[in-house]
């Protein structure tokens, strides 16, 4: 019999996971990971009970604060816009649960994430609307050759059916889409981590002054809620930051052209097929539809990603991951970002 540990969140879907990887035959071994001192382990507790399988709460709370938390905060203070599940995934999350199927003698790990892995490389879901390739494009070639992700072709509702058929709680519960580490609203929680200093707003456009920011960390790129700018009846969006000046850059009206980049550097590469990875198809947020581009190596930890037609809201920090059909090609994370071959200088 083969052996198999699951990452066991309480959540419906790595318990649903857990279900389907019984029902297949395979000895499965319950890992719970302690990330944070509010994570409550009750309801992974009650999965593992009723399905009978062995369990064990691993704290890893240090090494989450220290590898997810502080490169997290470090990142917004340095003007950068981080994605904490893609880092999660390759250093902390994979990486212990790689760890401890090698610690337990089995012979995979699994989780309920929704994508698919045949012969060692990466697909997207069945199901594009639950697809979550974009967080696991920075996984290691290592962990690819291991993992089992059993949710492939399930809808959400099917998932759910599972899950009650074993009178699981959770097989209602609602879907988390939030940080994990954050339990607050983003703006009382980095009040709380960090020193912001209030600031300056200029609109590019004319270099004027129309207001005040309450701290570069609490904005993002192209965002438009709750700058809280009076003076306009336009729309106005957030298209850049200096950190050394304390300034942010906003426009006004949906069409300006201060959103929009041709290309950017990509650096912190994890690339799975190097050969399909010069012209294929990225996407540089999450819910964001794949776009043409053209890929150069610049060295073996840098890629310079070209997207001629222009692509509005490229932000330092994120992740760039790289599609052709299907496949994930694997990702970078985006450090510079240009226009027809100049650096946007409103971010800095």
């Amino acid at each position: 019999m083969k052996k198999v540990v699951i990452g066991i969140s309480g959540g419906v879907d790595s318990a649903a996971a857990a279900i389907i990887l019984k029902e297949q035959g395979y000895e499965v071994i319950g890992i719970t990971l302690k990330f944070t001192d509010e994570f409550d382990e009750a309801d992974a507790i009650e999965v593992c009970k009723k399905l009978n399988i062995e369990h064990h709460i691993l704290d890893y709370r240090d090494v989450f604060k220290e590898k997810v938390i502080d490169r997290f905060i470090n990142d917004y203070n340095n003007g950068l816009t981080p994605n904490p599940c893609i880092i999660c995934n390759r250093y902390v999350k994979l990486n212990f649960l790689y760890e401890n199927m090698i610690n337990f003698n089995a012979d995979y790990f699994a989780t309920g994430h929704y994508a698919k892995v045949i012969d060692g490389k990466l697909y997207k879901s069945s199901d594009v609307n639950k697809d979550q390739t974009y967080f696991l494009a920075n996984m290691t070639k290592e962990h690819l050759n291991k993992i089992i992700l059993p949710l492939e072709g399930l809808t959400k509702e099917e998932v759910r059916n599972i899950a009650n058929k074993y009178n699981l709680s959770n097989a209602t519960k609602k879907d988390s889409t939030d940080v994990c580490f954050i339990t607050t609203n983003f703006k009382e929680y980095m009040k709380n981590k960090i020193n912001s200093t209030p600031g300056d707003v200029i609109n590019v456009i004319d270099g004027k002054i129309i207001g005040k920011h309450e701290g570069l960390n609490y904005y993002t790129i192209g965002q438009r809620r709750g700058l809280n700018i009076g003076g306009t009846t336009e729309r106005m969006y957030v298209v850049g930051k200096d950190i050394n000046k304390n300034i942010l850059y906003i426009a006004t009206g949906e069409d300006n052209d201060y959103l929009v980049s041709t290309s950017c550097i990509v650096e912190n590469i994890n690339i799975f097929n190097e050969e399909e990875i010069s012209n294929c198809k990225a996407k540089f947020r999450y819910r964001q539809e794949e776009n043409n581009v053209v890929v150069k190596r610049l060295d073996n930890n840098t890629l310079e990603v070209i997207y001629g037609n222009g692509i509005k809201s490229v932000t330092p920090g994120q992740a760039c991951v790289f599609y052709k059909d299907n496949e994930c090609l694997g990702c970078g994370i985006i450090k510079e970002i240009f226009k027809e071959g100049e650096k946007l200088w409103y971010l800095r």
